[in-house]
């Protein structure tokens, strides 16, 4: 017989307790660095970047002769010599020349070209992708002869149209990847919008494609300024009259064999740098967002 003790169900045992889980070890806030281990490295990285600034700036405006660390007595004959002497005045316009032109018939070129990759498809579009990337590989200096040879054919040589030409073409792969990848990013829907409205291609890429594209325009126009203002090869073969030169090749003839004017050699690298310091301060915020933009597609 089953007695009612038997019937009790018996407590179930009592559960170990466990320790509460241990926070995983993560990254140190931002907040809780000290902001010695922030500034220190910076500045030490500052330091070390603006000293050779700082020694071009010191040759620039120390009197001829003078040893002193410090650019006082202050003096600018050293720009006066290379802006009137050495012609860095025929230098400087030539240079802004070829750099605005450059930079006009990139922009316009790889803007058509950029769009007809983004909005067509046609048979040969890849293998177009690859010879655009393909050709980035190839060294400027390779293509002087080549160039050199449709130059004198054309009559060209001696002549600021070839170096623009030139520079034109070897920015324009990387430039219309750029300007394609950008266009990639603006909705198809806004163009047939556009059309449904009345609009033609034309009007609608001017009205509606055209200013979404300012951040990359501005990028890879100021990548064909600074890079046609600094370029030396072109400039060196496709100019032979001293008129015609630009500020690198006139950079160049301050040096010679035997000695090298370090004042005149100084001014005229500020003279050089001074331009693109200005245009990329004023142009750095459309320039950052043109580069990300245009990398890959969103």
């Amino acid at each position: 017989m089953i007695t009612k003790e038997a019937t009790k169900v018996a407590p179930a045992p009592a559960r170990p307790t466990l320790d509460p889980p241990r926070p995983l070890k993560a990254g140190r806030n931002w907040d809780e660095v000290p902001r010695w281990q922030i500034y220190l490295p910076l500045s030490i990285y500052l330091v070390f970047t603006l000293i050779p600034f700082y020694w071009i700036l010191l040759f620039a405006v120390r009197p001829p002769g003078s040893t002193s660390l410090l650019p006082w007595p202050m003096t600018f004959q050293h720009f006066e010599k290379v802006w009137t002497e050495r012609s860095f005045g025929t230098y400087f316009e030539n240079s802004v020349l070829v750099g605005v032109a450059t930079l006009l018939m990139t922009t316009l070129v790889a803007l058509a070209g950029g769009y007809a990759l983004a909005r067509f498809n046609f048979k040969v579009k890849r293998a177009f992708m690859l010879g655009l990337l393909c050709s980035q590989f190839v060294p400027g200096a390779l293509l002087l002869v080549p160039l050199f040879e449709i130059f004198a054919e054309l009559q060209m040589i001696n002549s600021l149209g070839s170096v623009i030409l030139a520079e034109t073409v070897f920015q324009l792969p990387l430039s219309i990847i750029l300007i394609s990848n950008f266009i990639k990013n603006v909705p198809y829907s806004l163009e047939e919008a556009a059309w449904v409205d009345g609009c033609n291609r034309f009007t609608a890429f001017r009205i509606v494609v055209l200013p979404l594209l300012r951040p990359g325009l501005i990028a890879v126009g100021s990548f064909a300024f600074v890079h046609s203002w600094n370029h030396f090869l072109f400039a060196l073969m496709f100019l032979n009259n001293q008129e015609k030169q630009t500020i690198p090749v006139g950079l160049n003839t301050l040096m010679s064999a035997d000695s090298v004017d370090l004042g005149a050699l100084a001014a005229g690298g500020i003279i050089a740098a001074v331009p693109v310091v200005v245009v990329f301060a004023f142009i750095q915020k459309w320039l950052i967002t043109g580069f990300s933009a245009g990398a890959v597609k969103g």
